[in-house]
């Protein structure tokens, strides 16, 4: 298997068929080399890496997420924690990490954004 559908694969794994079939229907070629880059560097060396485990890249992606200030795709990583192994707990010791490291005000968005994607969870959400 190479990178791109090892990576393909690792992202559907992660993210679910859901979301990942909507990236794909929505690509285009002015963006499809940015997708296939993400499939194969993101998705299929770094996510298809085992040194660290699921649960464990997850918690580190939502606390590089809300240290940097990247919130739009913190609620996508934490319905993906459904399919990760990170529960409630592991994502709110990332936040207080955040919030100890980074600052408080990007911790506090995260974890409201957190709040809201685990409610639309509960309530049958798509991914």
């Amino acid at each position: 298997m190479n990178r791109y559908e090892q990576g393909m694969k690792t992202r559907r794994e992660v993210l679910g068929d859901a979301h990942v079939d909507r990236a794909e229907a929505g690509k285009t070629d002015f963006d499809a080399p940015f997708q296939e880059m993400i499939a194969e560097g993101a998705w299929g060396r770094l996510w298809s890496d085992d040194t660290i485990d699921r649960r464990e890249r997850s918690m580190l992606t939502l606390a590089i997420l809300a240290a940097t200030g990247n919130f739009e795709e913190i609620p996508m990583h934490v319905r993906a924690t459904a399919r990760t192994g990170a529960s409630r707990d592991d994502v709110m010791q990332a936040f207080l990490h955040v919030a100890v490291y980074a600052g408080v005000p990007r911790a506090n968005h995260a974890i409201k954004l957190a709040k809201q994607a685990f409610a639309e969870m509960e309530d049958g959400g798509d991914d």
